[in-house]
């Protein structure tokens, strides 16, 4: 995402090699390229209501005027599954899983192509995680867009990807189909990763 500079390695979207890019030119690419944060509590603004946070990267971006910027938060309010009654309440008047259903909405709002999501259920309860992850999987088959799903928990790793990259010190040592390399795994890393996780689920 480019949010901080790199230290190493090289960066490519779509093919193109943006490592060494400056804000100016990831502009553009931010409308393709969205996040979804580990902690939805601190990814809003507490000054703002949930309408202005929505508007804010159609504003920003310059993609739609103030009514059609309005409506198109209505769509994304139903389509995450909330009224519009919680568009002028501020972030401390809602519950954490009405919140991460805010940010993936602001997420959604330029129609990425492309969503991180940095253990987008990690601070919920487990009856709104079972939610939260029902509706990114809605919504990824409903836009087919390309998530980059990060978590410690591998049934949720299993549950929501296709493809699995296991890291060790921030380089991949492994990857492959989710099935497979759970079922098969061939790193010593990775095995005791999944034997580790195993014991601690039992």
């Amino acid at each position: 995402m480019k949010l901080l500079p790199p230290e190493g390695g090289s960066i490519y979207f779509n093919g193109e090699d943006i490592t060494g890019y400056d804000m100016k030119q990831m502009r553009p690419l931010r409308r393709q390229m969205q996040m979804i944060f580990q902690h939805p509590d601190s990814a809003l603004n507490p000054r703002r209501t949930m309408l202005d946070s929505l508007l804010e990267p159609m504003v920003l971006h310059r993609t739609h005027s103030r009514e059609e910027g309005e409506a198109r938060v209505l769509d994304l309010l139903e389509l995450v599954g909330l009224g519009s009654d919680v568009l002028y309440r501020y972030p401390h008047q809602l519950s954490g899983g009405q919140i991460q259903r805010i940010v993936i909405a602001r997420a959604l709002t330029l129609d990425p192509s492309f969503l991180v999501l940095d253990e987008p259920t990690s601070m919920l309860d487990v009856s709104v995680q079972a939610q939260v992850i029902e509706l990114l999987q809605h919504i990824q088959q409903q836009r087919q867009m390309t998530y980059l799903y990060i978590s410690h928990d591998l049934d949720l790793v299993r549950c929501i990807g296709q493809r699995i990259a296991v890291m060790r010190h921030g380089r991949i040592v492994e990857s492959g189909h989710v099935d497979q390399l759970m079922e098969e795994p061939k790193h010593p890393y990775t095995q005791q990763l999944i034997e580790t996780f195993r014991a601690f689920q039992h």
